[in-house]
């Protein structure tokens, strides 16, 4: 039986992440049970019906739940990463894909992207604590849903070898990230095993486990020793033997720094781990300089170097929460000086296609009207230019008019290319 909201928040139990696991809301019409006489029908309703129609399943747990503002549905900053409105949801780009980083198509193996010369991801899990709307894996991560049939990565052995093997062979990478999904949700004996299998490979020098746990289930970081006794240990090895073990997260919003978070983000600095931070700037939660600010200062004052902001990758289903590129080097300006440079974030685009990470001001071409901006990636992939397309809610009626008609929306990736094309062989 599902609890009613002010029930899970008052729970016992509330702080123990197992529970918060076990209490997590997985369906819609759970939700109308957790939400009942907290807010009305009719958003309730909106709310059902927007999960219908994502790219990702819901999943959510009580902790999340609690840091929303019901008062204000629509403008939470919480719930707007979380759970959709079908009122807010509005056309995709028609330039937006699902694997819209061409992961796939850099993946030598099943469960490795390696783009970069000297660095490789490698996709552990499939599996999160909970599910963001805007994933840049909505392609694979969370249950299949009716618009999306996942492509699993299972976390298995086997699977595993394969990319191991090619990390052998493949001297020249020495940085690898393990994510997902999210490491969170492996267990103990797994992060040593990928640990302890990447540092026996000597040309790895660097280890970046990628989790979203310590924003969103905090309290697995202080409970669950066992998972965190192992990252430290890794740390500790690492150490010795000359390759650096880190922590990434992915905190987004002040508001989703709390007491939980405090007590885990101080537990990871006193063991000395590297913790570092990697905010995605989306459309009504924090695309504006005092929340940025805010945001960048209280990771700063836990030690949690504010590593990336990123663009909103270009996903379908996510239009209405993506910011334009004028925007995002508008805010990068803005931002600035507030706090010490090296916890400064960079702005960034991953540039879509598999051009890798671009500072966001370093386009070759940006064309205001289309809202195209175009990226050189020489060290990627030489020789070729990709386009990140601004929202349609932030261009003109005009602009927004051509790009429904298909045979415009041709020429006008054509026309910006050819004109990109010349800046980068000036």
């Amino acid at each position: 039986m599902v609890m009613p909201l002010s029930s899970l928040i008052a729970h016992s139990s509330f702080g123990d992440y197992l529970w918060q696991e076990k209490a997590s809301v997985t369906r819609a019409e759970q939700l109308r049970e957790v939400l009942d006489c907290v807010v009305d029908v009719e958003s309730i309703e909106d709310l059902v019906s927007g999960i219908s129609k994502a790219s990702m399943a819901v999943r959510i747990n009580p902790y999340l739940l609690s840091l929303i503002d019901w008062r204000s549905v629509k403008d939470d900053p919480i719930r707007r990463q979380f759970l959709p409105l079908a009122s807010e949801m509005t056309q995709s780009h028609p330039l937006l894909s699902l694997d819209s980083l061409g992961e796939c198509e850099d993946s030598p193996v099943d469960g490795l992207v390696h783009r970069y010369p000297d660095r490789a991801l490698f996709l552990a899990t499939d599996r999160c604590p909970v599910y963001c709307r805007f994933c840049t894996r909505s392609y694979s991560v969370g249950t299949d849903t009716t618009s999306v049939v996942k492509v699993r990565a299972s976390p298995t052995n086997e699977r595993w070898k394969r990319v191991f093997d090619y990390l052998r062979m493949t001297p020249a990478i020495a940085d690898v990230v393990i994510s997902g999904g999210d490491c969170v949700r492996l267990k103990a004996d797994q992060l040593l095993e990928i640990g302890t299998s990447l540092m026996s490979i000597p040309t790895i020098r660097r280890i970046r486990f990628a989790t979203k746990g310590l924003a969103v289930i905090p309290m697995k970081i202080t409970g669950d020793r066992a998972w965190t006794d192992a990252l430290i240990k890794l740390s500790c090895i690492g150490r010795t033997r000359g390759v650096e073990v880190s922590l990434h997260t992915h905190f987004n919003h002040p508001r989703e720094i709390t007491p939980y978070v405090v007590r885990a983000a101080n537990l990871l600095f006193a063991q000395g781990l590297m913790v570092r931070n990697q905010a995605v700037l989306l459309r009504g939660v924090n695309d504006n300089a005092t929340t940025l600010t805010a945001l960048v200062k209280r990771l700063g004052d836990l030690h949690i170097h504010p590593y990336y902001v990123y663009l909103c990758d270009p996903v379908v289903g996510i239009e209405d929460m993506r910011v334009d590129v004028a925007t995002a080097c508008r805010l990068e300006k803005e931002v600035r000086g507030y706090t010490a440079g090296y916890n400064m974030p960079a702005f960034v685009v991953d540039a879509p296609g598999g051009g890798g990470k671009r500072l966001v001001h370093s386009y070759e071409r940006y064309d205001r009207d289309t809202g195209l901006a175009y990226y050189a990636a020489p060290a990627v992939k030489r020789g070729r230019l990709f386009v990140y397309p601004d929202p349609l809610h932030a261009l003109s009626p005009s602009a927004r008019k051509r790009w429904a008609d298909p045979d415009l929306s041709r020429q006008m990736v054509g026309s910006i290319a050819h004109e990109a094309g010349q800046c980068e062989a000036a």
